[in-house]
């Protein structure tokens, strides 16, 4: 069975570049399933190449998606270059197309240096997912290698990408958080200038 680095959800094309993640959150989805879609096994035999991944947008019928979305079974900045070297092609290959990631916001920590700038009229919009009021409940659910100064990383991007992507988004997952935590995680968004959104959980 060839391997899924292209799979279609809700009418947007995604791009599964790596199955490598810096958090292990407990309530993620590859820890009960294979896939998102019912469909397409997220599982890699090995992290892509450039070429392959472009060989795989080849066999898409471009035009009818408006958004790619750089999001599978692993963290996406993980593979902050071969990202960046992806979304532009894609800006160039297919204009019309608006590119979205999916992020747990640690690309800085990651990397050991902004790299928001490096965003700027490429990406369009950016998913950071929060999942927590506070820096140790993060801690108990993401389970970040960086420990708890992952939220403050996080919350720290957010506002540096916000210069130059046109959205942001710090979202959480309605699973488990009181309505006080919720105004919490909306008070954070907003002190980052940022949109917030509540996602649903799936089993």
């Amino acid at each position: 069975m060839a391997m899924t680095i292209t799979y279609e959800f809700g009418g947007s094309l995604y791009v599964n570049f790596t199955n490598q993640c810096s958090n292990d959150c407990v309530f993620c989805l590859r820890n009960n399933h294979d896939n998102v879609n019912g469909e397409d096994n997220l599982w890699l035999d090995h992290e892509p190449t450039f070429d392959e991944i472009k060989a795989d947008f080849e066999k898409r019928d471009m035009k009818s998606y408006n958004w790619v979305v750089f999001c599978g079974y692993g963290e996406p900045l993980m593979k902050f270059d071969i990202c960046i070297k992806t979304a532009k092609w894609l800006k160039a290959t297919y204009p019309h197309i608006k590119i979205r990631i999916n992020t747990n916001g640690q690309v800085n920590m990651i990397e050991k240096r902004d790299v928001t700038p490096e965003f700027h009229k490429i990406i369009d919009a950016l998913s950071i997912s929060l999942n927590a009021p506070d820096a140790k409940r993060y801690d108990q659910l993401c389970k970040s290698t960086f420990g708890e100064a992952a939220f403050a990383g996080l919350l720290d991007f957010a506002k540096k990408a916000k210069k130059y992507v046109p959205s942001v988004t710090l979202s959480i997952v309605d699973k488990d958080l009181t309505c006080e935590d919720i105004d919490k995680c909306k008070a954070l968004a907003k002190d980052c200038n940022v949109s917030f959104r509540i996602r649903e959980y799936i089993e």
